[in-house]
């Protein structure tokens, strides 16, 4: 008789466990979009500023009417080089 009784049970407890564990993964779920909703509302009060849309605009390569846009190109080489060349000057300058 008790074997029946808790073959009775066994579906219902089963249920009610797999139902709490899918909650929680759920609410973890709601927890984690919520805080990237809170950054995102952030980044949009930020960027509502016309100097962040003016930045974020240059960087995708737009400009105003009238204004030219120059695209100048080698900025890393060009940083090498004169690395290069400041680290030879403060050799030299060692020796002597």
């Amino acid at each position: 008789m008790l074997g029946f009784v808790a073959f009775l049970y066994y579906r219902p407890l089963s249920s009610y466990v797999e139902t709490r564990s899918a909650l929680n993964v759920r609410q973890a779920q709601v927890n984690e979009l919520r805080a990237e909703k809170a950054r995102l509302e952030a980044r949009l009060e930020r960027s509502a500023t016309l100097v962040a849309l003016t930045r974020e605009a240059r960087q995708m390569s737009l400009v105003r009417p009238g204004e030219r846009l120059y695209v100048v190109r080698g900025i890393a080489e060009w940083r090498r080089a004169q690395r290069a060349s400041r680290d030879a000057k403060a050799t030299i300058g060692r020796d002597g």
